[in-house]
């Protein structure tokens, strides 16, 4: 199932506007319980073709799945009635017989009422066992009913049990990740670093000679390129040179089934980071949530919301929302809505490439740490591996130390990775961005009017993509 996955993905992003193969990669990630991925595919189809009736039900199924952390905790539809048992009073105690020349007790009155103490809750007497009810039964019954609500609690500990998304405060408090990594552990893409600083990061850390040339700290960075370049990892660099916290929004934390709730689920998240701020609120895969508002049909309006929340929630960037640093990714900044990307909101966009010679050089170091080798060139295969991503390559050195790995065990000793190894791996890996180059290539050549893309035009000229 994997290698059909996989096999598929890389036929997506060799043809994007493919819908039958997005919607049969999505049908399989979701029989694989792979939820964020396949609610991302569904989303796709859904901005090209809103009234796809088939994308439109895959996606009911998929927001309907429980996603990670909610395994224990389910909700008040899940949880199954329990015939209530009535409660059986026990059995009143005799009174001691009178003493000598004392009235006898009336057995009714000899029960005095217990003082209620209006300031305290009423708590209800624990009935009785009865005659023909296995108490005991019904415990471990209910125990496997309503399941503890946290990892480490025993079951029956107080809990609220609540509908998906009804708009209460989940009560996280939890601060998010702090990164201890920065643009120094970027290995190459010196071009991208520079145009960070300039355009981001030192105006960010220079607030008052920002302000001196009148220059705007209001706004975002809308970070694309081809998938596998490491938007992610530079994403998080960037909170750790501000010294940020870092809140990661994917499709998953956003959509939700019911009308509303995926805006509310946007105001949490906005408010969430203004909590703990200086925070980055990095948006991954924003295709996918903030798309083309043009794209979606009136079958889809439920989307339109996302947009428009995502647009006033930003609006206000530098204001109500300081120390909040929005940042995005995507692989197609074509097909994100345009109001995201203007001034105030997401109007720094940087071209993420392919990783240089350098950088490749750094990446199979990394990728090959840890791993008995010997005789590796790296300058060589740095060479070779013109037009790889990070996650290529990543994968390029898995698959020679797969087939090391295979010989050992064979063996019965330890052989380390050779060169022999990379070259049949070569044989076998290919880069994965030729598809997306194409793509880009049609939109510089027909929608760069406005001059958007001229960076990325400037790079597929010089990698002759152009000609």
């Amino acid at each position: 199932m994997s290698d059909l996955i996989t096999a598929l993905s890389a036929a997506v992003t060799a043809d994007p506007e493919s819908l039958p193969l997005r919607l049969h990669l999505a049908e399989l990630l979701l029989a694989h319980g792979d939820q964020a991925r396949a609610v991302a595919e569904l989303s796709q189809v859904l901005m090209r073709d809103g009234a796809n009736a088939r994308a439109q039900e895959l996606m009911r199924q998929a927001l309907a799945m429980p996603t990670a952390g909610e395994a224990g905790s389910g909700s008040a539809a899940a949880v199954p009635a329990v015939p209530a048992v009535p409660a059986v009073p026990a059995a009143p105690v005799a009174p001691p017989a009178p003493s000598a020349g004392e009235p006898a007790i009336d057995p009714a009155a000899a029960q005095p009422e217990a003082p209620v103490d209006p300031e305290s809750p009423a708590t209800p007497e624990t009935p009785a066992p009865a005659a023909g009810i296995d108490w005991a039964r019904l415990e471990s019954e209910l125990d496997s009913v309503i399941e503890p609500p946290f990892v480490g609690s025993e079951p029956g500990d107080a809990q609220r049990i609540e509908v998906a998304g009804d708009g209460t405060d989940d009560g996280t408090d939890e601060a998010p990740e702090a990164p201890d990594v920065t643009l120094a552990d970027v290995g190459g893409l010196q071009h991208v670093k520079d145009r960070l600083r300039v355009a981001f990061l030192d105006p960010m850390r220079n607030p008052e000679i920002a302000k001196a040339f009148q220059k705007n700290l209001r706004g975002g960075l809308l970070l694309y390129g081809p998938p596998g370049t490491g938007k992610t990892f530079i994403a998080k660099a960037i909170a750790g040179e501000l010294g940020a916290k870092f809140l990661t929004v994917t499709v998953a934390d956003v959509l939700n089934s019911f009308i509303g709730e995926s805006e509310k689920n946007v105001q949490r998240l906005f408010a969430r980071a203004r909590k703990h701020a200086p925070c980055v609120l990095f948006i991954d895969e924003l295709d996918s949530i903030g798309g083309k508002r043009s794209m979606y049909g009136s079958n889809a309006t439920w989307m339109l919301g996302v947009v428009n929340q995502l647009l006033t929630e930003m609006d206000g960037v530098g204001s109500k929302n300081d120390g909040v640093f929005v940042l995005a990714a995507t692989n197609h900044p074509w097909d994100v809505d345009d109001a995201l990307m203007r001034p105030g909101r997401l109007d720094r966009v940087v071209l993420i490439t392919p990783p240089d010679e350098p950088a490749r050089v750094e990446i199979l170091r990394g990728a090959l740490t840890g791993r008995p080798v010997a005789g590796i060139d790296l300058a060589q295969l740095a060479a070779r591996t013109h037009g790889f991503s990070g996650a290529d390559l990543d994968h390029l050195a898995t698959t020679a130390a797969e087939r090391a790995m295979a010989d050992s065990i064979a063996s019965g000793q330890v052989r380390p990775v050779t060169m022999a190894d990379f070259d049949a791996a070569l044989r076998e890996v290919q880069p994965s961005t030729g598809g997306w180059m194409q793509s880009a290539v049609n939109v510089v050549t027909f929608s760069n009017a406005d001059g958007r893309y001229d960076e990325l035009e400037t790079y597929l000229t010089r990698e002759k993509f152009i000609r």
